[in-house]
């Protein structure tokens, strides 16, 4: 007769597992979205870029206001060429690799795996935008022991402008990601769809006003909210929260094989 572990003080193992804590979940996102040979590439060209441009206001002073926050602005723009590239990667990798159905395995609730992936973005836009501040950091001192004088008018609302621009850009890469689940045309549309709306914002102010980022994002960066908020809402909606949303429910829907 088999004698029960209970009666020798040792409980029986359940088989019961708990679920995957979020912050392990995370982790793994952030390891799978950086720790690839294509994202330390581009990452180190954010930076390196970011750097390169931070020398156009240094070099150039007749171009570009010497003031503090027009450099917070210069370095706003110097990352987001290619961050968004980089966020594009975190949510479209696993399906361009086919590892996806490895993650889902582990993970079968899809809309956990996606919010960490989001939440993975959000530290690399945040994170991104600490180091363009650095960098400006650094630009205003090589400016300023040149002896230029440089008005001082970074103020709260500038850096928050400056730090929501990036975050936008990020979330904008991930959205497309999200919806498009593949690497090429994501990254292509990326760069194509900004440019066509922008030459449809040349002929059409309602364009221009309401979906062109160039221009609706531009007041973001800049800290012109007065008057702006409902265009900047619609322009949020069109690029980040319609698309994203479409990219969740297709994640939760598609077949895996």
């Amino acid at each position: 007769m088999t004698i029960p572990l209970r009666t020798h003080g040792i409980e029986a193992p359940s088989s019961a597992l708990g679920p995957i804590p979020f912050s392990r979940l995370v982790r793994a996102e952030w390891a799978k979205a950086t720790d690839t040979r294509a994202a330390r590439w581009l990452l180190a060209l954010v930076a390196l870029s970011t750097a390169g441009m931070m020398l156009a206001p240094i070099f150039a002073p007749t171009s570009f206001d010497q003031t503090h926050a027009s450099y917070l602005r210069v370095a706003a723009l110097a990352l987001t060429i290619l961050l968004p590239v980089v966020a594009i990667l975190m949510l479209t990798g696993e399906w361009s690799q086919r590892s996806v159905f490895t993650t889902f395995t582990q993970e079968p609730r899809r809309i956990r795996v996606v919010n960490a992936k989001l939440a993975a973005s959000i530290v690399l836009g945040g994170g991104a935008a600490v180091f363009g501040g650095v960098v400006t950091a650094a630009a205003l001192g090589l400016a300023s022991a040149s002896g230029r004088a440089l008005e001082a008018n970074l103020t709260v609302g500038a850096i928050t402008g400056y730090v929501l621009f990036v975050l936008l850009n990020v979330l904008a890469g991930v959205a497309l990601g999200a919806l498009l689940q593949s690497s090429a045309p994501a990254i292509a549309a990326s760069f194509a769809l900004p440019a066509a709306f922008a030459l449809l914002g040349a002929a059409s102010t309602l364009v221009a006003d309401w979906i062109d980022m160039s221009t609706t994002w531009s007041w973001v960066l800049e800290n012109e909210w007065g008057g702006h908020v409902p265009q900047i809402s619609v322009s949020v909606l069109f690029w980040v929260a319609v698309p994203l949303a479409a990219g969740v429910v297709r994640t939760i829907r598609r077949d895996v094989t």
